[in-house]
């Protein structure tokens, strides 16, 4: 399962069923999962967790020192990767910058073709990133995202639950939960579609309609808005998720339309 032209460190920890492909390279300090796959060409680095069943593309680079002039190589971080992720061809993640805490990867996620994750990205579970997706550093991901090819996304901003991006968007400020955006910085309107395809019934859509129209539609400011959201109660569990994110959103700010 491992080719004889991979480089294996002794000091690797390498699961079982684990295939290495030819001229890949794992250095020391790595873990690697059980049933998980490397393609040739790849390199694994730095103190990286890869988890169980995971695919790991050609040419991929995984746990490299982040692009951040002031980081200090010696610095003790790292990169986790949670089960069943696939990870395609020429994908880069890089470790975080910070001693003792990592960029974490989530389960089930898709990382098509030449995507990259910048240093301290927390990614959730069930997300589908496009080709070309650049993340710069510090991003939280959520959950059920999509982020169409070749959108770049600004550090510090957070997407939330089953947020969509349109591909080639440049996106600089937080996207709510359920929201869609496209272009530069600019919102478009509901997932529903995702919505109902997850399983939220008739009332929670509805519900997050309502939320949406008061906080997007109606020419307020975000405070007044989320004022008067909170003045209506009644709100569900979904629908709060995002009220509470244009509340306490990232210093970038939320998208407005």
């Amino acid at each position: 399962m491992q080719h004889p032209s991979a480089i294996i460190s002794p000091e690797a920890t390498i699961g079982d069923n684990v295939s290495i492909g030819a001229f890949s390279i794992i250095e020391a300090g790595v873990t690697i999962g059980d049933n998980t796959t490397i393609d040739p060409h790849v390199w694994v680095t730095g103190k990286t967790i890869i988890g169980k069943e995971n695919l790991i593309g050609f040419g991929s680079h995984i746990g490299g020192l982040p692009q951040d002039y002031s980081f200090d190589p010696s610095t003790d971080s790292g990169t986790i990767i949670g089960d069943n992720n696939s990870i395609r061809e020429n994908v880069t993640i890089h470790r975080s910058t910070k001693a003792g805490e990592n960029t974490v990867i989530g389960n089930h996620n898709f990382l098509m073709v030449g995507t990259h994750l910048a240093h301290d990205v927390t990614l959730g579970d069930h997300n589908v990133i496009a080709n070309n997706c650049m993340l710069a550093g510090h991003i939280t991901v959520g959950n059920r995202t999509f982020l169409g090819g070749g959108a770049g996304f600004h550090q510090f901003i957070n997407i939330g639950d089953y947020a969509i991006s349109q591909g080639n968007a440049a996106i600089s400020k937080d996207i709510p939960p359920y929201c869609m955006c496209h272009g530069q910085n600019k919102l478009a309107g509901l997932n529903i579609i995702g919505l109902r395809r997850s399983g939220f019934d008739a009332k929670q859509r509805e519900n997050i309609k309502k939320a949406y129209d008061i906080l997007f539609r109606r020419g307020l400011s975000i405070n007044e808005a989320i004022k008067q959201c909170k003045e209506l109660g009644e709100w569900t569990e979904a629908a709060l998720k995002l009220i509470d994110a244009c509340e306490s959103p990232s210093r970038k700010g939320v998208l407005v339309r």
